[in-house]
C-alpha cells in the first residue's frame, strides 16, 4: 500500500514552492488563492523572502501547508493516496490532500493555528529540545522528575524525542537527560512549548475554528497524531485535531502502525525529506521517495 506522509514546521526553506507555481497553471491559481485568503503575499515571502521571514510563525505553517497540499493537487492522477500521516502542522495538509478537508478550509485553519499558537507563546516563554540516544521510558521518566511543566512531545524515532515546556523546566530536563546518558541534549529554536499544556490557549482558541469548519469522510484512512491511529469518521478526526496542539505527536507509532497495516513505500509530499529520514531509522528496508512534479 502507497503511504503518503506530510511535513510539519522546519521543512521550510527559501524559494519554496516557486517551481511549482512556474510550472503548473493550477499552483498558480492556488497560491493566488492562498494570497486572498490570507490577506497578504505570502508567495512573495516563500519565492523571495529569506529563511529568517520564513520563520515567522504565521508564514512558517500556511508556506509549509501550501507547498504540501499544492503538489499533491498538481500532481493529480499520480496522487493516489491508501494511506496518510502528516507530522503536527502535516496532518491538516494530509486531511486536505485525501479530500477532508477544502483547500480554503484548510488555509483557513492553519492560518488560525498559527496565529493562535504565536499568542499562546506570548503569554508564558517556553521552548523545546531534542534529547538524542535514550529511550522513551527514560525521556518520559526525566519529564516526570521536573517540578516544572516539562513533557514529551514529539517522539520523531527510535531514540529522538522532543521535549517541550518552561524554559526552566526544559534547562533541567536537558541536564538530567545528559546526566541520564543521553548523546545530545539540544534547545530547538523555536517560539515555544508546542505541543504540550502550555499550548491550552491556543487550543481553545482552535476549538471553535475546528468544530465550525466542515470536515468529510477522506478517500483513505488518516493516521493521526494523537495516539497513531488510522480513523475515517469525521467527528473523530475533528476530536483528535483539537487534542493535538497539547498533546503528543506519535511519528514512530504512526510510522509502526502505518507498516504494521500493510505500508509498503512511503511518499513525503512537501519540502524537504525529513519525514523521509525518520521512517528510515524506524524500518532501513521500507521504500522512501519525495513526490514531485512531472
Amino acid at each position: 500500500m502507497k503511504a503518503y506522509i506530510f511535513p510539519g514546521q522546519g521543512a521550510q526553506f527559501p524559494g519554496m514552492g516557486k517551481d511549482l507555481y512556474e510550472q503548473s497553471e493550477k499552483a498558480r491559481e492556488l497560491f493566488e488563492k492562498a494570497n486572498e485568503i490570507l490577506g497578504f503575499h505570502i508567495t512573495n515571502v516563500m519565492f523571495d523572502g529569506t529563511a529568517e521571514d520564513l520563520v515567522q510563525t504565521n508564514v512558517t505553517q500556511p508556506a509549509i501547508f501550501l507547498h504540501s497540499v499544492i503538489l499533491a493537487a498538481v500532481l493529480g492522477d499520480d496522487f493516489k493516496p491508501e494511506m496518510v500521516a502528516g507530522h503536527s502542522l502535516g496532518e491538516f495538509s494530509a486531511l486536505v490532500a485525501a479530500g477532508a478537508l477544502s483547500f480554503e478550509d484548510g488555509l483557513r485553519l492553519v492560518a488560525a493555528r498559527a496565529n493562535a499558537m504565536q499568542k499562546a507563546c506570548e503569554l508564558q516563554p517556553s521552548t523545546m529540545a531534542a534529547i538524542l540516544g535514550l529511550d522513551d521510558f527514560t525521556v518520559e521518566d526525566i519529564c516526570q522528575q521536573v517540578t516544572e511543566v516539562v513533557v514529551t512531545a514529539n517522539y520523531n524515532c527510535p531514540g529522538q524525542l522532543v521535549i517541550s515546556g518552561s524554559i526552566a523546566g526544559i534547562d533541567e530536563a536537558c541536564e538530567k537527560a545528559l546526566a541520564a546518558g543521553a548523546k545530545r541534549a539540544l534547545k530547538l529554536k523555536v517560539g515555544g512549548a508546542f505541543h504540550s499544556p502550555l499550548m491550552e490557549a491556543a487550543r481553545v482558541e482552535l476549538e471553535a475554528a475546528i468544530v465550525a469548519t466542515e470536515i468529510n469522510r477522506p478517500v483513505c484512512t488518516i493516521y493521526q497524531n494523537i495516539d497513531a491511529k488510522p480513523y475515517t469518521d469525521p467527528a473523530l478526526i475533528k476530536q483528535n485535531l483539537i487534542a493535538q496542539l497539547t498533546g503528543p505527536v506519535r511519528w514512530t507509532q504512526t510510522v509502526k502502525h502505518m507498516l504494521e497495516d500493510g505500508a509498503t513505500s512511503f511518499t513525503e509530499v512537501g519540502p524537504g525529506k525529513v519525514l523521509q529520514g525518520l521512517v528510515k531509522k524506524v524500518d532501513m528496508a521500507v521504500p522512501t521517495s519525495s513526490a514531485v512534479l512531472q
